[in-house]
């Protein structure tokens, strides 16, 4: 039998071995000097209660400072660098934003690298290791080839290394190298992000107009909305097939046409015209040109348009002279006729029908007379028109009511209905004395800095102004969410779209006064767009975002805090973030060849590691037989999209 001993002796025999266990065999092992909070429970006066009670307070009061100070750093990344970071971020959220805004790949578990050059060839610390000859505090030109194969070996990382030990070793191997690359100037921060820029920018210019090989993008353009007249007759057919030919030799893939609701159910309720429709949808037949329809609930050409107008049914403008509340109703008591008013969605006040009965009506009839189309594959999508200019959206910025860019809208909520909704909500709230709206908001032209609410620090942030304005976005959401539940069952295995505003003046102030009024409760503290997009998402709908492509001046961006790109950004992402297929429309202005760069470089990221893209395009613009239509850029746009156009173009 093995003893104590034996054991003994064989240690002995190992020279790795430091006697320990003979030690702690041999003698009475000494007790482990207590500390920190076992120290005090072990004093035998009695303090130790007193010593925890301190210390936690004390820890309290640190965890409080960290967190008075993460909170002003996120608030101030939301304001002033429009990082649309989430509501309870932390530490890792910010460096993920910062990294992939300055162009990294930040992965789910956080593997950080660059997008290009590949990470097997160029890791991350390496990237910051460039060093080449620096003149005048610039980097020379280079190829990238040159650059990258003057770079140092990526470094080998231990992953069980701390932080502060990382530091360490690469502090320590980069000073190993200066003996190697004796002629290369010192290497500091600001020169490792000047190469790193160039690297990025020398890619990027390489490829500016290489679209080849690229996703192809899908390209419709939008047919002018008085080629049907109130009769539902089509006026032109040789006129509209010219334009056909237009498109169709610029290789469209498609066209838009809009169904009004006030030329098809205009004159008698439920009795429904097809007839101008039925022609035109035969012409485009004959083109084999893709068709997507808008039913477009709201009017044409209200608001300084050049289309031709188109009013709501006559019916319903009837009954608005009867009961003005089923229209929207601002401040001062003047009614909106451009689109009817949520309030009345569940209200039976037309003819019997409530506002979403009489919208399912018109799409379930749209179904019934078309099914042919549909059968053969000819309508490709619906789009579903929810607010005013068909935009999710309330009708708060409207000319007709003497609004002008760049002011702020007026909230659109004084009709007996939705006042009667307000009411109901303060009431479930406790506070039946917020029932009301805002009376220091401004009028339509006002500046944010104007008025009580929207200003900094203003009422739009305290415990009234959060609950109406989520009382406010909320009835936009239960509008789309009632619609689309019955869009959903008249246009069943059909895929849906609903537009998204781009309401991108005074962005960068903290309240977004525009984006309020608008509907969507999008402050710098909160992101108002990720509730409306988990309704859309429910009813696996298309959202199609109103695209900016023109360049803004200076002045003009300073005097309205404008920011079109960081909007778009917010709004893109927030949208693939919860698997959105997206889609994209211009909005109704000329470009040129940089505007229409900035198009494609929105509907296809260059940058963006997952590649997501639009899954179409709309083109608004005039009639190509007014002659005021740029082919040639025309023509460029449509191939960068198509992925057909290369270097030498």
């Amino acid at each position: 039998m093995k003893t104590i001993n034996d054991d003994a002796s064989a240690q002995d025999l190992d020279p790795q071995s430091d006697h320990s266990s003979d030690y702690l065999l041999t003698s009475n092992p000494q007790p482990r000097r207590p500390r920190g909070f076992a120290a005090a429970a072990a004093n035998p006066a009695g303090k130790g209660k007193k010593e925890r009670e301190k210390e936690k307070e004390r820890t309290k009061l640190r965890e409080r400072h960290r967190r008075a100070i993460t909170s002003r750093m996120l608030a101030g990344l939301r304001q002033y660098g429009n990082f649309p970071l989430p509501a309870r971020a932390d530490m890792n959220d910010v460096l993920a934003a910062l990294a992939r805004d300055a162009g990294w790949v930040v992965e789910a578990d956080g593997t950080t690298y660059r997008q290009c050059p590949p990470p097997s060839h160029v890791g991350s610390f390496a990237a910051r290791s460039v060093e080449s000859q620096l003149s005048g505090g610039s980097l020379r030109p280079c190829s990238v080839k040159e650059t990258l194969g003057n770079q140092p070996p990526a470094l080998r990382i231990d992953e069980c290394l701390s932080p502060a030990s990382i530091d360490s070793v690469v502090i320590a191997e980069r000073d190993s190298k200066n003996e190697k690359y004796t002629s290369a100037s010192p290497v500091n921060v600001v020169h490792c992000l000047e190469a790193d820029q160039l690297i990025h920018d020398i890619h990027s210019g390489v490829h500016e107009n290489d679209f080849t090989c690229t996703p192809y993008v899908p390209v419709y353009s939008k047919l002018p909305a008085g080629i049907i007249n109130k009769f539902c007759q089509l006026i032109d057919p040789e006129g509209i097939r010219q334009e056909l030919i237009h498109l169709k030799s610029l290789n469209m893939d498609g066209v838009i046409v809009d169904c009004w609701w006030g030329i098809v159910e205009g004159w008698n309720p439920q009795k429904y015209v097809w007839s101008g429709y039925r022609d035109l949808f035969s012409i485009i037949r004959e083109f084999k040109l893709k068709l997507q329809v808008v039913m477009a609930f709201h009017e044409c050409g209200g608001n300084g348009s050049s289309d031709a107008l188109i009013a709501l049914p006559q019916w319903v403008l009837d009954m608005g002279k009867d009961n003005p509340d089923i229209f929207f109703t601002d401040r001062e008591g003047r009614r909106n006729t451009e689109c009817l008013s949520w309030g009345i969605d569940k209200e039976r006040v037309l003819k019997g029908r409530t506002g979403i009965e009489v919208y399912f009506d018109m799409m379930r009839s749209f179904r019934t007379e078309f099914d042919d189309l549909f059968a053969e594959g000819l309508i490709s999508a619906v789009e579903i028109g929810l607010g005013a200019s068909g935009e999710l959206k309330y009708p708060s910025f409207s000319e007709r009511m003497g609004w002008r860019y760049p002011g702020i809208g007026e909230f659109q909520c004084y009709d007996k209905y939705l006042q009667h909704s307000l009411r109901m909500a303060a009431k479930l709230r406790g506070r039946s004395f917020w029932a009301r709206g805002p009376d220091n908001a401004g009028h339509y032209n006002s500046m944010p800095h104007e008025t009580g609410f929207f200003c900094e620090r203003g009422d739009y942030d305290n415990y009234y102004g959060r609950f109406f304005l989520h009382w406010y976005s909320q009835t936009l959401i239960d509008h789309a969410d009632n619609v689309l539940s019955l869009a959903s069952l008249a246009f069943e295995d059909t895929k849906l779209v609903v537009k998204v505003p781009a309401v991108y003046w005074w962005y960068k102030t903290p309240s977004h006064a525009a984006e309020l009024t608008a509907g969507y409760h999008n402050p710098t503290n909160q992101d108002g767009y990720s509730p409306v997009f988990e309704i859309l998402r429910k009813h696996s709908v298309t959202m199609k975002f109103v695209c900016v492509g023109f360049h803004l001046s200076n002045q003009e961006a300073n005097e309205s805090l404008i920011d079109p790109e960081g909007l778009s950004w917010q709004v893109l992402n927030s949208a693939w973030d919860r698997g959105l297929v997206t889609a994209g429309e211009n909005a109704p202005l000329c470009y040129d060849r940089e505007g229409y760069k900035r198009l494609v470089e929105m509907a296809k990221p260059s940058n963006d590691p997952d590649r997501r893209h639009f899954s179409f395009f709309v083109v608004r613009q005039p009639s190509m037989l007014q002659g005021n239509v740029c082919l040639s850029e025309l023509d460029f746009f449509v191939k960068s999209m198509h992925g057909e156009i290369t270097g030498a173009i």
